[in-house]
């Protein structure tokens, strides 16, 4: 059986039809439980906004620039797509960093995005004395949410997908792990090997009923329209003024107006109105009235307008303000659109589009990590913790996104066995990957609650002391949010050869660095493979690919006699690193740490308790990694202190990983990076096979177009990522992380460039580079090897 059964009728998922249908597929069932549109597409504002934060949503939210006349011209129906320009306004400076570097994303990825002052803010009705400068978008347009849906559904059923109204779904049926159809609310069933689960708010219920976490709230959402006001310009551009939180937009000589509210009201779609549709909830003018009032203030003629209606209905917003979408982790066949955060008008084309693409091939089409739903902790997904992210997740869309910024609401999710020891030392917590976990360590209250920064960090002087504890002594790293999966069985090597470059076929206590790639020779997984036994490895990974690192695994594994268990939780992982991390271990232990090689673990007993010793880093010193039974964790981390040693926060391990040009998964490494190009080729075992093999062959025969460089960047700028890099003013790459060095100082960059042909690294080395950093341009070279200890014989010793 190979149909396709999609759920939801809305934007969303007739956009996959339609797609589906465009690239061949012959047996695609669309099912909506009442008529199309009528969830929350219907009452939808129509903005289309091409232009996003990132370049993997810039190039999905593109994707209508080019498919909504295409369905015109196709259908011969009126989608209501108009080009109308749009600003983004800007209040305070900070706020113009922001747009700076948001604007460079967009003009690489061949948009024309512009940096304005107010006064070339082309709409006389505004009033902009408040206002800093603008970004303006010529791509933004408007689109009618509901014509536009129709012509998805015409182009849908013309190419032969099967639409039907009135039709619930019940449930998601499943075989063990495998999706084998729906169950409808009549008592009938759809057989299917693929589902696509697009019902927008109403998806949540049909996950939790198989165990798909989905992190998904719908709330009240509002916006007004005006009576008609003389004088508009027309069309009138999209206007979002970002730091009062609201968007003014034109429609036929009315203005529509709307915001994004802080403590947004949570909406229960298994309430008694769930069913309903095109359902309007009541007016709210207490919750509405902030918007309003920034609005008359940005648009003084409003005082003369009358208001025709008041719009409030419901709309789906997620834990992290970022789509869900992909392959559900939890099991097979089962593929979501969920959560669109207000925007699922203007992301359906390109949303469709990829997930279409995916649900063919079976892997994403290009890197989606940003909105996969592979990337959702199941914990955030509890009601409790949605409501809590509400008070803050919707009005996030439009607020100011500090570099590291900090989520205030749904905090202590997850928390280590050691937590409250960490706390002693003097942790300022934030959230990585879902963890609280140290970003620095305060010695007073002076150091606490520093103010964000668009420029130099104020934590940046502590992360410099933190580091400089390991050149002589022993500095304590939290990484028990690493995750850690167990692989057992008779043909537990034989999967994990497959999967990895590497030669897993190693002595028992050799820990091997290795990716795991897709067909394609990207990678999909950065790991260490331990091997404990002759059939029993640890795979230990980066936290925030836990659930995907884990069904990656599960799906390869599929007829091979193996076991996998997620043992993340049964560990504390403490590193042990500095020039005194040997003395004080062996202090503590009988063991000999002497002949300890790198890249070797073993059991040992450390303040009377057995933990895995591995001796690895990834800040550049000599040191351990210990792997802690949690019930145990407590005396190992208090002897440590007791001797001396001091503790070091997430921001300095960071600033101590560039110095060493290590890559790090979702920023440096990704599905559509090989190792070849990220400079990992040493990672290769070509005498063996794996997946992904014959790409790398390919390429490697070919020659490589593009490298991963080190950079040293002058002027000290923020380096956070996706800042484009150029040569002779012509752009050849972007930077895909950076960092300010604790112990060089220096400010590095990794950065993916274009290379010419039989271009040697020393070559690549010896060129001019210019990155570009909040519209300012600042010298770069690349380095041959890391500034810190580049032969690594501090580390190895």
């Amino acid at each position: 059986m190979s149909r396709i059964v999609i759920i939801g009728g809305g934007a969303v998922g007739l956009s996959v039809a339609h797609h589906l249908a465009a690239r061949g597929e012959k047996d695609v069932v669309l099912l909506e439980r009442n008529q199309l549109t009528s969830g929350t597409s219907w009452h939808a504002a129509g903005i289309v906004g091409p232009l996003r934060a990132t370049a993997a949503m810039t190039a999905i939210a593109s994707h209508a620039l080019t498919l909504f006349p295409q369905l015109e011209a196709e259908t011969g129906m009126s989608t209501g797509y108009r080009r109308t320009g749009g600003y983004w306004l800007a209040r305070k400076p900070e706020r113009m960093d922001e747009l700076h570097r948001i604007c460079a994303v967009g003009r690489h990825m061949g948009l024309a995005p512009e940096i304005v002052p107010p006064a070339r803010v082309a709409v006389p009705q505004l009033a902009l004395a408040d206002h800093v400068g603008a970004l303006m978008v010529p791509e933004d347009a408007n689109v009618n949410p509901v014509d536009l849906c129709m012509a998805y559904a015409r182009s849908a059923k013309s190419r032969g997908v099967t639409i039907r109204e009135g039709a619930g779904v019940d449930r998601i049926l499943l075989d063990g792990r495998q999706v084998t159809g729906v169950a409808l609310s009549d008592g009938s069933t759809i057989a299917a090997s693929r589902v696509v689960l697009c019902a927008g708010a109403w998806s949540k219920q049909l996950a939790d009923a198989i165990g798909v976490a989905l992190p998904l709230q719908p709330v009240e959402h509002m916006y007004i329209v005006t009576e008609p006001i003389p004088g508009l310009p027309n069309p009138f551009p999209v206007v979002r003024d970002l730091d009062t939180g609201i968007y003014v937009k034109g429609d036929a000589g009315r203005l529509v107006i709307g915001g994004f509210e802080p403590h947004a009201k949570c909406w229960n779609p298994q309430g008694p109105e769930g069913n309903r549709a095109f359902l309007e909830l009541p007016e709210d003018w207490e919750q509405f009235t902030p918007f309003m009032e920034a609005a008359l203030a940005l648009v003084p003629v409003l005082a003369e307008a009358g208001i025709q209606r008041f719009m409030n209905g419901p709309e789906s917003f997620t834990a992290d303000t970022r789509p869900l979408v992909g392959a559900a982790p939890e099991c097979d066949g089962l593929f979501v659109a969920a959560g669109m955060n207000s925007v699922g008008i203007m992301s359906s084309a390109g949303i469709g589009k990829v997930l279409a693409d995916w649900v063919i091939a079976g892997e994403a089409p290009f890197d989606l990590w940003g909105i996969d739903i592979a990337r959702v902790d199941p914990r955030t997904a509890s009601a409790a913790h949605m409501a809590d992210r509400m008070q803050e997740a919707v009005s996030d869309l439009f607020a100011l996104h500090w570099p590291f910024k900090q989520p205030k609401a749904g905090r202590g999710l997850r928390t280590s066995a050691l937590h409250e020891r960490w706390a002693r030392q003097g942790a300022f917590f934030g959230v990585t990957a879902g963890w609280e976990r140290g970003l620095w360590y305060a010695r007073d209250d002076g150091e606490r609650n520093l103010p964000y920064s668009v420029g130099e960090q104020p934590w940046h002087a502590i992360a410099v002391r933190e580091a400089a504890v390991m050149r002589s002594g022993a500095a304590l790293v939290d990484l028990s949010p690493f995750t850690k999966i167990d692989l057992a069985g008779a043909d537990a090597l034989g999967l994990l050869q497959h999967c990895a470059t590497a030669n897993i076929d190693v002595a028992n206590g050799r820990a091997v660095y290795t990716p795991f790639l897709n067909d394609r020779g990207g990678i999909e997984a950065d790991v260490t493979v331990t091997r404990l036994a002759a059939d029993h490895f640890r795979i230990v990974s980066g936290a925030a690919t836990r659930q995907k690192d884990f069904a990656f695994l599960r799906r390869a594994a599929k007829g091979r006699a193996v076991t996998l268990r997620d043992v993340t939780e049964d560990y504390c992982v403490v590193g042990v690193m500095g020039g005194a991390a040997q003395a004080m271990l062996a202090a503590h232990s009988a063991d000999d740490w002497k002949a300890f090689p790198f890249s070797t673990a073993r059991h040992v007993i450390v303040a009377g308790v057995t933990c895995l010793a591995t001796r690895l880093s990834f800040v550049g010193e000599p040191g351990w990694e210990l792997m802690i039974p949690v019930a145990h964790a407590g005396t190992v981390f208090d002897a440590l202190i007791a001797a001396g040693a001091q503790p070091l926060g997430h921001y300095a391990l960071d600033a101590c990983r560039i110095e060493k040009g290590y890559r790090h998964w979702g920023h440096d490494l990704g599905p559509d990076i090989t190792p070849l190009e990220a400079g990992l080729a040493f990672t290769v075992d070509w005498s063996k096979d794996f997946r992904g093999r014959n790409a790398l062959l390919h390429q490697r025969s070919m020659g490589l177009e593009r490298r991963m460089v080190l950079l040293d960047v002058s002027g000290h700028p923020l380096i956070l990522h996706d800042e484009p890099v150029s040569e002779n003013g012509e752009v050849v790459g972007m930077t895909t992380s950076g960092a300010r060095g604790a112990r060089t100082g220096l400010t590095l960059a990794l950065a993916l460039v274009k290379i010419a042909e039989g271009e040697a690294p020393a070559q690549t080395c010896a060129r001019s580079f210019t990155v570009h950093v909040a519209g300012q341009d600042y010298p770069a070279r690349a380095l041959a090897r890391p500034p810190y200890d580049p032969s690594g014989e501090r580390m190895n010793a």
